[in-house]
């Protein structure tokens, strides 16, 4: 078993272990792509990935670049409008997960990727992309996974702008806005693992190896709760690594190691 694994590594086998075998999933390119081919070369070959540019089943024989590349084409189930994936599957409810990311990331789930800095959406202190489908994902995915750094300025109790609802301000609240998504079941750090309690609100449920719960409340901008039954999740292993970078990302274009 590898005794060092970097913290990009962690994030991206422990959010390929939360997919289940038969999924259908909302793929992005970068780290989330690389862990929805992880999982579906080891535990969940029957995997079906969807890319926003309208390509279902995708089976792509390279790391593709972005949602637009060329080789998602090949050996793809169905090709369609950018319109049919969000109305005829996304909100019809056939997609099981999400993955998402963003610069800021609350106590509740929401995500920021907007704007930063609290003199509002016309004078930001920094202008970041924006949504892309990430609001409509947050919203009718069956289930929805985070990943990012653990750091504390990505984790403020309350983000600056609401880009993709998580819980809002309460799991309740969420429930009586209507949308039928599950909202983030989980957030993978470099740390460790974040789920929501009965009230949405993130609690730290897992540490990675060589991990601290030190290091997650210093790096967590609110009173990071602990829970009681703390998990440690299982190191990568070689397989998954040599997955990783000899099949998955040859060329280092993500992922590089020393």
């Amino acid at each position: 078993m590898t005794s060092t694994f970097s913290s990009a590594e962690l994030m991206i086998v422990n959010s390929a272990r939360m997919l289940r075998d038969g999924d259908v999933v909302f793929v992005g390119v970068g780290q989330p792509n690389l862990a929805c081919n992880l999982a579906k070369r080891t535990h969940a070959p029957n995997l079906t990935m969807i890319y926003e540019a309208g390509v279902i089943g995708a089976e792509p024989s390279r790391l593709p670049l972005s949602i637009g590349d060329p080789t998602l084409v090949s050996g793809a189930l169905s090709i369609c409008s950018m319109y049919d994936i969000f109305a005829n599957y996304l909100q019809r409810g056939n997609v099981d997960v999400g993955f998402l990311g963003g610069a800021q990331i609350d106590r509740f789930g929401n995500i920021n990727a907007t704007v930063i800095g609290n003199n509002g959406y016309a004078h930001p202190k920094v202008r970041l992309p924006g949504s892309g489908g990430a609001e409509l994902i947050s919203a009718w995915a069956n289930r929805c996974y985070i990943m990012t750094p653990h750091q504390k300025r990505r984790f403020p109790e309350k983000v600056d702008f609401i880009t993709s609802a998580g819980f809002l301000n309460g799991r309740s609240e969420r429930d009586a806005t209507g949308v039928r998504g599950g909202g983030p079941l989980a957030i993978i750090t470099d740390l460790g693992l974040l789920e929501p309690d009965e009230n949405g609100e993130l609690t730290l449920t897992a540490l990675h190896p060589e991990r601290t719960a030190e290091a997650a409340i210093e790096n967590t901008g609110w009173d990071l709760q602990v829970a009681a039954d703390l998990k440690s999740t299982e190191p990568p292993s070689d397989e998954e690594l040599r997955i990783l970078y000899d099949e998955l990302d040859p060329d280092g274009l993500y992922l590089k190691r020393a």
